[in-house]
């Protein structure tokens, strides 16, 4: 079980899988990242140009300039910068658990916040409710990008967590 935070190394994942599509520059990364994440996560120039900057001193991207936006510092991938995606890609295969954990971690907190009585958040009008209404609303949300992304109407899924593991052979180690 995953103990805090997103799946290490993420945006750096991410930065890689876009600058393998084409060169780029960090704001125009940002908002990829931002699209990807369906509006809900934008990283700061802060977190994306230190990568960048990292990459380039590891030789996996390098600075190209660009005669139509000469002020601009775009980045394209390097054969070698080729070869770490793919060794991340390899060990990204890995990482679904710690993404599903971050996900159902939140969920539960906000679910926790929503109806534990140790819990006294007011509701604040013209902002989110930790109420049944707004949970509610997220569980569709994640029901309608289910649909969206897998082109497939959702269907609720009767089996325990144990039995789920079971079926899709992955070991339960919570």
């Amino acid at each position: 079980m995953r103990k805090s935070g997103p799946p290490k190394g993420l945006i750096a994942y991410l930065v890689l899988e876009l600058l393998e599509e084409k060169p780029r520059y960090g704001y125009e990364i940002l908002k990829e990242i931002k699209d990807i994440s369906g509006g809900h996560w934008e990283p700061s120039y802060g977190s994306v140009y230190p990568i960048l900057y990292k990459f380039e001193e590891k030789g996996w991207a390098e600075r190209i300039e660009r005669a139509d936006e000469p002020d601009r510092k775009y980045f394209e991938l390097t054969d070698d910068g080729q070869d770490e995606l793919e060794s991340r890609r390899e060990s990204g295969a890995e990482k679904g658990r710690d993404f599903g954990d971050v996900i159902l971690g939140f969920y539960h907190v906000f679910a926790a916040i929503s109806t534990d009585d140790r819990f006294q958040v007011p509701e604040v009008d013209g902002e989110w409710h930790f109420n049944e209404a707004f949970s509610e609303w997220i569980v569709e949300q994640v029901a309608r990008h289910h649909e969206h992304y897998f082109e497939t109407d959702f269907e609720r899924i009767d089996d325990t967590p144990d039995e789920f593991y079971e079926r899709h052979g992955v070991e339960n180690d919570s």
